[in-house]
């Protein structure tokens, strides 16, 4: 339990006549309810993360970079995740706040990069939605080519909005149980790559790490040559920080968790490990069963997303086991269309963050009796209808689109979410709060958040190339740089319109808010201790 100084109680009594509710408000009227369960937070990460970035990204990484760097890079990425994730969980550990990540920014940093972040944020689970929405009527094509794409969309977009106006209690009960059934989906996958590279399959061949050898590890792209080999590494870097984006987006459930300094690092550390081991070992089996040249992996890279485009799909074609196909496309249809919920749970909450922040429409900010903020949940649905554009264009190359503008909001939110946890720490140090005073310390840190950040940034500015290589391509050109281009503008904008300043470190207030967690967790651990459980465990103890 974190410590509070004689000046952070002093200060907050003069600031509080009256008891303030754990989002600190001091008006009646309705805020988020902190009534999402633990387990519900646990598996939300996986809900969020895990989708089409896994089972349909991995395999044009293969077929780009081949299966050494693909395996590199998913590691590589996976390490900056995981220290954006420590990052996050220490700050939110010591100070929970219920305003999203745009409320750290604007906290740790300056007003201004808060504004930038939560926009930035709400704009990427906006066009996540539409990315997931989309692929839930690709994957139903798979077996209903006949019907439009749009019918698709509208089912299933009605679907995640209904769920999305559902008590939070009872929307983190439907996640838990779509992350149990994408865990179970995962499970069999890799378990059945792993037996077909093992020569468990009808063909019974023994393949093993044989593809790396021949056609080898590391394929070229877009140029022959050394020069191509590295273009394929760097086009896999790009691909795993699409297939990993999400992975934070459980810190957007911290404002609407019970007792969030003891859930909060546990949720941090048990989501990241559960999410990597599914993407490094999904990785490795898919390189070992599958080679980058092989004409069905090409194939598949060019079709819609479906089962037909799913590297585990190619693996188990290859290995002679041709009925896995349906299996893939409905796992896929579990996936797509639980990251698409969780998107707009994403999305609104950002957008209520903005309001309370007073950098939005405080229409926004405004929560229904069951602690949903309605107002925002509307205004993020209304992202559905980009799902539309599929209807007159070619919906792999609307996808495509997508995922570009969407890996560019990505890694910015990882930029911004770093930018704020290194003001916080320098915040920390400049008013004398020890390591000890903390709920949770990420493992080397600053150093991790260091090289989280210059793993960050180098993708942002890079991760344009092929829009010059062979030749100049406005398009892609401007969908990579283009949110870029907007968190820029959001960020100076912002600031030199209401002239927010840059706060030192002695300026960061790190202490509204701690003293109502503490009290709150208290009376929790009361009613814990006064439970059944507990004086069940008592009574066998003294035994």
């Amino acid at each position: 339990m974190a410590n509070i100084s004689s000046a952070d109680v002093d200060q907050e009594k003069a600031n509080a006549n009256t008891v303030p509710n754990v989002s600190g408000s001091h008006d009646d009227e309705p805020e988020l309810k902190r009534e999402f369960q633990p387990h519900h937070v646990f598996m939300f990460g996986i809900a969020c993360a895990i989708g089409t970035g896994l089972v349909i990204g991995t395999g044009t990484a293969l077929a780009r970079g081949g299966p050494g760097s693909t395996l590199i890079s998913f590691i590589l990425v996976g390490l900056a995740v995981f220290w954006v994730m420590a990052s996050l969980g220490e700050m939110a550990a010591f100070v929970p706040m219920d305003k999203g990540f745009g409320g750290y920014a604007g906290r740790m940093v300056d007003p201004a990069l808060g504004f930038a972040t939560g926009w930035n944020y709400f704009l990427k689970y906006g066009v996540t939605t539409a990315t997931n929405l989309t692929a839930c009527g690709l994957v139903v094509q798979y077996w209903r080519p006949d019907l439009n794409v749009a019918i698709w969309i509208t089912i299933f977009g009605v679907g995640i909005i209904v769920t999305n106006l559902l008590h939070v209690k009872h929307f983190g009960e439907t996640q838990f149980w779509f992350s149990c059934a994408k865990v179970l989906a995962m499970c069999v996958l890799i378990i059945g790559c792993l037996v077909v590279a093992l020569g468990g399959s009808p063909t019974h061949k023994n393949v093993g790490f044989s593809y790396w050898n021949n056609p080898g590890a590391f394929a070229s792209y877009l140029v022959e040559g050394e020069k191509g080999q590295f273009l394929g590494w760097w086009a896999t870097m790009c691909i795993a920080c699409w297939a990993y984006a999400g992975t934070e987006v459980v810190g957007m459930t911290f404002g609407e968790t019970p007792n969030p300094r003891k859930n909060i690092p546990r949720a941090v550390k048990q989501t990241f490990w559960r999410i990597s081991v599914f993407y490094i070992l999904s990785v490795l089996v898919l390189g070992m069963a599958v080679p980058y040249n092989s004409d069905k992996l090409i194939g598949a890279t060019r079709q819609a997303t479906s089962a037909g485009a799913s590297p585990f799909v190619v693996a188990f074609s290859i290995a002679g086991v041709e009925a896995m196909g349906d299996f893939v496309n409905a796992s896929l249809l579990i996936f797509t269309f639980s990251a698409s919920s969780s998107d707009i749970y994403c999305a609104s909450r950002s957008l209520y963050g903005l309001a309370k922040d007073k950098q939005a429409p405080k229409i926004f900010a405004k929560a229904a009796e069951n602690g949903v903020p309605m107002y925002a949940t509307i205004a993020a649905s209304a992202f559905c209808a980009l799902g539309y554009l599929n209807a007159s264009k070619g919906t792999a190359q609307i996808f495509q689109y997508f995922v570009s503008i969407v890996t560019v909001f990505a890694v910015l939110n990882w930029v911004a979410i770093l930018i704020s946890y290194l003001g916080f720490r320098r915040a920390r140090m400049a008013q004398g709060i020890l390591d000890e005073s903390l709920p949770y310390i990420g493992p080397l840190q600053p150093y991790g958040a260091y090289y989280s950040l210059f793993i960050s940034l180098i993708v942002i500015v890079f991760n344009g190339y092929d829009a010059f290589i062979p030749h100049f391509k406005p398009t892609l050109f401007v969908l990579k740089y283009l949110g870029t281009v907007i968190f820029i503008l959001n960020t100076f904008s912002w600031k030199l319109y209401h002239k927010t300043p840059f706060y030192s470190p002695e300026a960061v207030d790190l202490a509204t808010g701690r003293r109502e967690f503490q009290e709150m967790e208290t009376t929790m651990d009361v009613q814990r201790n006064d439970g059944w459980w507990k004086r069940t465990r008592s009574r066998f103890s003294r035994k």
